[in-house]
């Protein structure tokens, strides 16, 4: 070194703690750069995106070129710093050196360009990816060398190289990241986005029109009976019966029947001709899968049953994707006929209203996990069937028991408690 000037030796000074801000910044940079964007950017074509997922398929291989090269400069810059500390201030330099060059390395080769990379990863790690290539093959071997060493050590404590967790979201990360999106996603796709996530947890049973509320065919009533609920009827497929909804004979589609009902002679044994077998589905069934099952069965509506076979409700292909996409209506409170808004703030709340619509409609946190609609939650937390104009508070609720019917809770007032 004695030959070199201490102009050269500062300009390779000055280069290698820049060598060492690269190796420190394409560290940085490439473990940080997002995977899933990178793996998007490379679908598209994108040559860089494409070069660092390559590189990045065989991390151990990646950080062993990087930590290399890295150790390498760290090493030559502090020789050269001691040499220039040693012609400088004579062998006093010695102590200098170490301290000094450690402050330079890490303001200047490790802090600030691994904070830059951290908050740029793409912008280092794309154009780090040109140089990083090459350096892999030149220093394939020495790379080889010193996997094998590092494998063997983690071998010895227990731990395979190539064993590694799957890159993939569950579905409470993916939740994540749709909630932190921000305004990269319009919030009503983000809702929907939820929504779908939530398709796996709710099931059949949630969102079913239970059996006291359907409207179907009871063949044991009156032909004139019959015909008035099929002219009144809001719904395109009604459930037909004998005598009990457990007698299930079939399901009949009101808009095949739209020549049958100009006649005024129609009988049950035509009535029955454009009906269709039941399609049964088990109460416990999530909406993920149920959607998928209507698909396959190339069906819109199905008969809940529960464990015993016994008739529940009603669910239909509206109610699942209602569930996606939210309720056709922009204000539920005003147009549910469950829900009344009263002008004291309050709400008269029906109490065979299902926990689900309440929370979707007033925007509440009512519990959902255990009974599905009011007057089963009011009976749960009483252990009782109470008596009218009392009043309970089951969490930040309060609920005021309007009517009692038929040994069940029909009206309440309900309110957020002060």
């Amino acid at each position: 070194m004695d030959t070199f000037s201490d102009g050269w030796l500062i300009g390779a000074l000055i280069f290698l703690v820049l060598g060492s801000a690269f190796f420190s910044s394409s560290e940085t940079g490439m473990v940080a750069i997002n995977r899933y964007r990178l793996r998007h950017l490379a679908r598209q074509g994108h040559k860089a995106a494409s070069r660092v997922e390559k590189l990045l398929k065989r991390t151990d291989r990646l950080l062993s070129v990087i930590l290399i090269g890295n150790n390498f400069v760290n090493n030559f810059a502090a020789t050269v710093a001691a040499i220039l500390a040693i012609r400088w201030l004579g062998d006093s330099g010695a102590a200098v050196a170490p301290v000094v060059i450690t402050i330079i390395m890490l303001v200047f080769a490790e802090i600030t360009p691994k904070t830059f990379a951290a908050m740029r990863p793409e912008r280092v790690a794309f154009p780090a990816s040109l140089a990083l290539k090459p350096l892999q093959t030149l220093l394939a071997p020495l790379v080889w060398m010193v996997n094998g060493v590092s494998n063997l050590l983690l071998r010895l404590a227990g731990i395979r190289a190539n064993e590694h967790d799957d890159d993939h979201l569950s579905p409470e990360e993916l939740r994540t990241v749709v909630n932190e999106a921000g305004g990269l996603i319009p919030e009503n796709h983000q809702k929907m986005l939820l929504n779908i996530l939530d398709l796996e947890t709710v099931t059949v049973e949630d969102i079913m029109v239970p059996r006291n509320e359907m409207v179907g065919i009871d063949l044991e009533d009156d032909m004139h009976d019959i015909l008035t609920t099929l002219r009144a009827s809001q719904h395109t497929r009604l459930p037909v019966y004998n005598g009990d909804p457990n007698n299930m004979v079939g399901l009949l589609h009101l808009r095949k029947l739209s020549r049958l009902l100009l006649k005024d002679d129609i009988n049950k044994a035509e009535l029955m001709q454009y009906t269709v077998e039941p399609y049964y589905v088990p109460e416990a069934t999530s909406l993920h899968q149920q959607l998928i099952n209507f698909q396959n069965a190339k069906r819109r509506i199905g008969v809940v049953v529960d464990e015993y076979g016994d008739v529940q409700g009603l669910v239909t292909l509206e109610d699942i994707l209602e569930e996606i996409v939210g309720e056709f209506t922009t204000d539920l409170a005003a147009t549910s006929q469950d829900i009344h808004p009263q002008e004291d703030g309050s709400f008269v709340i029906d109490g065979s209203t299902t926990l689900r619509d309440i929370n979707r409609a007033l925007q509440w946190e009512l519990p959902t996990d255990g009974p599905k609609t009011l007057n089963g939650l009011i009976l749960e937390y009483l252990q009782d069937i109470p008596d009218a104009n009392i009043s309970v508070k089951i969490d930040q609720y309060q609920i005021e028991i309007l009517q009692v019917k038929d040994n069940m809770v029909k009206t309440t007032r309900m309110r957020l408690a002060v």
